[in-house]
């Protein structure tokens, strides 16, 4: 038993580090042996709660040498709790832990209730939005990733319809930064997608998302309802981000392709300068340079989505005139470009080698 009370004693110190700036050396090892303790802590809170005298002697030991408000008994079996919630607080965490944290957190680390577990996660995205971050074209963040787990979670436990989910769904999505919202909704929406490899295209994608109807439903709706919103999306996130979205969502691919249609009617060729330039600031959302490597991405994607955008291309390139001649047609100047960037990704990087005996004078 005294050495169970020496363990217990070491709890206000456990507590003490992890919201102080000793864990920014902490690494994912570490984090999870801060959270073994944090179990075994509640552990013996479970096994002497029925018991008085050994639960007075473990809260005697928690309340020795402590000032202020000393930890109680009752501290033992919200540890896990205590603890999570500092190291969530604390932005002296590594990434890598704090990725760790969110993953065992987010997955139902042992001895959690739901409830607290949204909470801990809400807790989470509350201090992500004081600190704010920028969004990057890479692999999402912690902080994307949670939030969209717990949207996820969140929509999968009402199992809710699209039109139900909206009342709720749209004033929680508004309350964030625009750029995070529109990453936490694409993560969601990835997620819930699945698969959508190379050779799966947006009928792909619409299958994977029919089966889990009502989760991907309410996200898509909420950002394809508004066009400004939608517009807004599609000028935030990066061109990779928006051609995964697309070759796995079949209503997603045909807005956004409109919607660059839309963009590309802005541009103008200027012969001084020999290039497409903006007719219009505010109509132009895109230069030509952005606009070229957004029909880039949607051709690097599955063969499907591929086919889509070049047929899209076509299309507006014959209803312009159908010209051959660079400098007449924004259309004719993109497929052309596309189509050469294809051709090049097709080509063999293999080179013949050098033979002397071959050669002949």
């Amino acid at each position: 038993m005294e050495a169970v009370l020496g363990q217990v004693a070491e709890l206000p110190a456990l507590l003490a580090v992890s919201r102080s700036a000793l864990v920014r050396d902490w690494d994912p090892p570490t984090l999870d042996r801060a959270l073994e303790w944090a179990r075994y802590f509640q552990h013996l809170h479970d096994r002497f709660s029925g018991r008085p005298r050994l639960r007075d002697a473990l809260e005697r030991r928690l309340r020795r040498g402590q000032t202020g408000s000393p930890l109680s008994f009752r501290h033992l079996g919200g540890c896990l709790e205590l603890l999570g919630l500092a190291l969530l607080e604390n932005r002296a965490l590594p990434p890598a832990a704090c990725r760790r944290l969110l993953q065992r957190l987010l997955q139902g680390e042992a001895g959690l209730e739901p409830g607290r577990l949204a909470l801990l996660a809400r807790r989470k995205a509350a201090s992500y939005l004081l600190e704010g971050s920028a969004l990057s074209p890479g692999e999402p963040g912690p902080r994307v990733c949670a939030e969209a787990g717990l949207l996820l979670c969140r929509l999968r436990e009402d199992g809710l319809e699209a039109g139900a989910a909206l009342g709720w769904l749209g004033p929680v999505l508004e309350q964030l930064p625009q750029p995070r919202a529109f990453a936490v909704v694409a993560e969601a929406l990835l997620r819930q997608g699945g698969g959508g490899g190379e050779g799966d295209g947006p009928a792909v994608g619409q299958a994977v998302g029919a089966g889990a109807g009502s989760v991907a439903d309410p996200l898509l709706s909420w950002l394809l309802e508004d066009p400004h919103r939608f517009s807004a999306c599609c000028l935030l996130l990066p061109g990779t981000l928006l051609a995964s979205l697309a070759g796995r969502y079949a209503q997603l691919s045909r807005r956004y392709l409109d919607l660059l249609a839309e963009w590309g009617s802005h541009l103008l060729y200027d012969p001084l300068q020999g290039r497409w330039v903006k007719s219009c600031p505010e109509k132009a959302k895109l230069c030509w340079e952005e606009l070229r490597e957004r029909f880039g991405c949607l051709c690097q994607g599955s063969v499907q989505l591929r086919e889509q955008t070049q047929a899209a291309l076509k299309l507006l390139k014959a209803r312009d005139g159908d010209f051959q001649v660079c400098g007449l047609s924004v259309w004719t100047d993109l497929l052309l470009e596309v189509e050469e960037g294809l051709r090049k990704k097709q080509r063999p990087n293999s080179v013949i080698p050098f033979c002397p005996d071959t050669c002949q004078v």
